[in-house]
């Protein structure tokens, strides 16, 4: 056991026990210059594994690096437990020195032999022997050294240098990283001074140090803190010790400031555009706003530069992507030849997405999203899914914005560009050129409120009825209830006033419209009503409350005559469940439906002890005590059902692994299903997962939708998804009878994760447009850990196709 010696003096050892820390933070600098991820639990102690993505979840976080499958770093043999895991009591803290043997006989040189301990706060060294002089302040450091801090582990044969001035050298170093599985080795390790070091014949990797899949080797690694810059020399990347890329100079950051610099590049191959290599190259032109450009190789098309400008300033934030390929050699035909009569051979290719967010005052703000293409043929030839593929519109809008406590309002444009060769212009959408709003609900009293929903809009398209709008709805609400009952009654009043601008009747197709300002207005009357029962049950051995909640809710519109007032922005809504308790079955402000309308409906509940829903289920009916007069076209002919269809709904969630729903509709006036859906999600495991969902809608579309993550191993998991259309709407199958079942988006894939590299392989093959025509594509990624991903929009894909993948 050591024994406690006479040591240099306090200041003295002070200056050596940092200097001694210098090739330490070196060769850290190595590491941060290329990576920052995970700590390590061999080190730190084992984490938990992220929780698994909750079921339903649209999008799930990506699941952090993880290097659960490396093996210990032979240098955590001489991990020491319990230092401080900071570095804020470095300068205020003493040295503690401890020695076997302490040599004082030169009054100017200090032996430390036997031993060595140096401990300041986080930082400890070790070594066989430690020589020291007081005159000169140099060091020497020799036999077994080794030096840990609060970030790092080293090891060295040998540490030399002085502390006045601060310079240092390290032979034959070896590093391991805390925070991070960061590790090397270094010939020798130089400190010129706090700011500027060089390391030579370095390397770098995320690898266990015995199995090198992937590492990065440099002739000289010139590190400089004060800019927060790396320079590598005579770089190159190996991948199972060969040699994969080379560069003689290349500079990366060493700290979380941005650099200047390439970014990893991404390969892919598709049937409309060909061979795909990307090469991004970032531009950090300030701390507030940097660019990125990214060249596109297209062996089909030609070479594409995109451009990303990001800002970030007081008058606002904002982002814009251009996207430009001139030239397009292949512009005027698709991959299976056919030609388009609007698009030439030749022509220039764009795409244009501009955000912007400006704050004004605390309650306003204004916010702009523009977007256009050169051509209604772009996502199709330049998308790899069939989300965007199957874009048929692009919105833009530009609004003006505020909200209170009691009120909100906006006043803007919308614009609206066809990207689907067979949607002209005018049948888009109309242009909202401007719109205003302005909604408020005051509470008047504990039980009472007043509210008004107010719109303004001037509605524009060519070639067609155009017009202004004004829609105004004020209401006053009173609420009563206790905690098993509830009684809702809601009186407001809707008017509509329309002014139509220029030969309005020109485009009025066989119906006239006999006046240029035709207005409605009517009262909207509801009460809203229900009960609470409770009682407490077990299922399966689990105590649960059983809810049963029954609810009626009466609504009565008079009926207006409405053949006069032009449709420009509305529809009929879809029919579900929650349509039972709406006071208008249309969409938009131009159809107000007439009612006399009691919907009876029952909802029963399973709750755990948490208060936590595990099981659901609802079922209700809306009877029509008086036709439904109100259509969207004008003189079609009333609707005279006794009622409407039956609906209902289910959900089942007896555990957190999985998870069923499920929506019901039968038509009692049709005799048919109306609407079926089915979805079940399943957890398998921790890294798994199993969708399978049916949809049908009747005379409109019937698929099957199947998709799986499914883990092989620790190492091995399999993917893919199948999207089936059983029958789809009635253009080409009048009877609605089933066909051949036809593809509408497949997905096939394995991943392979290993201590420091991960591999993506992905087929995807999916319909492009409303023609049935199809795309295939192939998407390789390969991800060093601590490096970054070759093609990071490949995890993004995966998450938009398979629901819960992480």
């Amino acid at each position: 056991m050591s024994t406690r010696q006479p040591a240099p003096p306090r200041r003295r050892l002070l200056a050596l026990a940092v200097a001694l820390a210098v090739s330490g933070t070196a060769a850290h600098a190595a590491q941060d210059a290329t990576t920052t991820v995970a700590p390590i639990p061999a080190v730190r102690g084992a984490k938990a594994p992220p929780a698994p993505c909750p079921l339903g979840s649209l999008f799930c976080p990506p699941r952090p690096v993880s290097y659960a499958l490396c093996r210990p770093n032979a240098l955590l043999a001489f991990y020491q437990p319990g230092l401080p895991q900071d570095t804020d009591g470095r300068d205020l803290a003493d040295t503690d020195v401890r020695a076997a043997h302490v040599d004082s006989s030169n009054r100017s040189v200090y032996r430390l032999d036997g031993q060595v301990r140096l401990q300041r706060y986080d930082q400890l060294l070790r070594a066989d022997h430690v020589d020291y002089n007081d005159v000169t302040t140099a060091y020497d450091a020799h036999g077994d050294v080794r030096y840990q801090d609060s970030t790092m582990l080293l090891s060295a044969q040998h540490i030399q240098g002085t502390t006045m001035p601060d310079r240092s050298t390290a032979n034959t170093v070896q590093y391991q990283l805390l925070e991070s599985h960061g590790n090397g080795i270094a010939g020798t390790a130089q400190l010129f001074d706090p700011q500027h070091s060089k390391l030579q014949q370095a390397t770098y990797s995320t690898c266990d140090p015995g199995d090198r899949v992937w590492e990065f080797r440099a002739k000289q690694i010139d590190l400089n803190k004060q800019t927060g810059v790396g320079v590598a020399h005579h770089a190159t990347l190996r991948y199972h010790h060969v040699p994969i890329l080379y560069l003689p100079y290349m500079s990366f950051p060493i700290d979380n400031r941005r650099k200047s610099g390439f970014l990893y590049p991404t390969f892919g191959n598709s049937s409309n555009a060909g061979f795909t290599y990307s090469q991004p190259y970032y531009l950090n032109l300030a701390p507030n706003y940097d660019a990125t450009l990214t060249p596109n190789l297209y062996s089909e098309r030609g070479l594409m530069l995109g451009t990303q400008f990001r800002y970030l300033t007081d008058l606002g934030r904002g982002v814009l992507n251009v996207d430009y390929l001139p030239n397009d050699s292949k512009a005027g035909s698709d991959h299976s030849g056919n030609t388009r009569p609007d698009l030439k051979d030749g022509a220039n290719r764009y795409f244009i997405d501009f955000s912007n967010v400006t704050p004004i005052g605390r309650q306003w703000n204004f916010s702009v999203r523009y977007r256009h293409v050169s051509d209604p043929y772009y996502f199709k030839d330049f998308s790899n899914d069939i989300v965007r593929s199957a874009t048929t519109v692009l919105p833009s809008n530009a609004y003006i914005s505020g909200h209170g406590n009691w009120w909100n309002a906006a006043i803007g444009v919308d614009r609206y560009e066809s990207v689907d060769p067979a949607l002209p212009d005018n049948r888009l959408q109309y242009r909202r050129w401007p719109r205003g709003v302005f909604n408020m609900d005051i509470p008047l009293s504990r039980y009472i409120d007043f509210g008004l929903n107010t719109e303004a809009v001037a509605f524009r398209r060519d070639e067609s009825v155009q017009g202004n709008r004004l829609d105004l709805q004020p209401y006053v609400s009173w609420s009563l209830g206790g905690s098993a009952w509830y009684v809702k009654p809601r009186v407001a009043y809707r008017y509509t006033r329309y002014d139509l601008i220029g030969d309005f009747n020109q485009y009025a197709g066989s119906y006239t419209y006999p006046n240029r300002t035709p207005s409605r207005s009517m009262p909207i009357y509801s009460v809203d009503s229900g009960l609470y029962f409770e009682r407490q049950t077990s299922l399966f051995g689990e105590e649960y409350t059983q809810t049963l909640e029954p609810r009626l809710y009466y609504l009565y519109v008079p009926y207006r005559n409405q053949d006069d007032l032009p449709l420009f922005d509305t529809r009929l809504m879809t029919f579900d469940y929650w349509q039972l308790f709406s006071t208008n079955r249309f969409s938009g402000a131009d159809r107000q439906m007439d009612a006399n309308n009691l919907t009876g409906a029952i909802t029963s509940r399973l709750l755990d002890a948490n208060g936590d829903e595990r099981a659901s289920i609802s079922f209700g009916q809306i009877r029509y005590l008086q036709p439904q007069r109100v259509q969207l076209t004008p003189n079609a002919p009333e609707i005279d059902y006794s009622g409407s269809a039956y609906v209902s709904q289910f959900s089942l969630k007896l555990s957190d692994d999985w998870r069923l729903n499920s929506a019901y509709q039968w038509s009692p006036n049709t005799r048919h299903n109306q609407v079926a859906t089915l979805g079940v999600q399943r957890r398998i495991g921790a890294d798994g997962v199993f969708n399978f969902s049916y949809r049908y809608r009747n005379r409109f579309l019937e698929q099957l939708d199947a998709s799986a993550v499914y883990p092989i191993s620790a190492r091995w998991r399999v993917l893919g998804r199948w999207n089936v259309s059983l029958r789809d709407s009635l253009v080409g199958n009048p009877n609605w009878n089933r066909g051949h079942p036809k593809t509408l988006d497949a997905v096939a894939g394995v991943e392979y994760d290993s201590c420091c590299v991960a591999i993506r392989l992905v087929g995807h093959h999916y319909v492009r447009d409303n023609y049935g025509n199809t795309n295939n594509a192939v998407m390789l990624e390969i991800e060093f850990k601590g490096l970054g991903s070759t093609t990071p929009q490949t995890e993004s894909f995966l998450q938009r196709a398979i629901l819960g993948y992480q």
